[in-house]
């Protein structure tokens, strides 16, 4: 295996390692996330069905991953918009 190969063999593999030990309910939000887009906590927790309070633990078990990234929700300041981190 060249040098080439094993480095994006271990870019693409990165994240999916991390996410092999995350939760169910933290697959399921990033799962979510890479299909929709940026969202919201609400708006995830609407599209997965989760209940609010896993979406908050599973979005905070993804953070300390560095899995996902958010700021500030433009349209309403008091919620966040989260989206995975390339």
């Amino acid at each position: 295996m060249s040098t080439s190969e094993h480095e994006s063999d271990a870019e693409g593999n990165a994240p999916t390692r991390s996410l092999g030990e995350l939760p169910p309910s933290s697959k399921l939000v990033y799962k979510v996330l890479e299909y929709e887009g940026q969202l919201t906590q609400e708006e995830i927790a609407r599209e997965s069905r989760l209940c609010a309070r896993t979406v908050r633990y599973a979005l905070g078990k993804l953070d300390d991953e560095g899995l996902v990234a958010s700021r500030v929700c433009l349209d309403d300041a008091r919620q966040s918009k989260y989206w995975i981190e390339k």
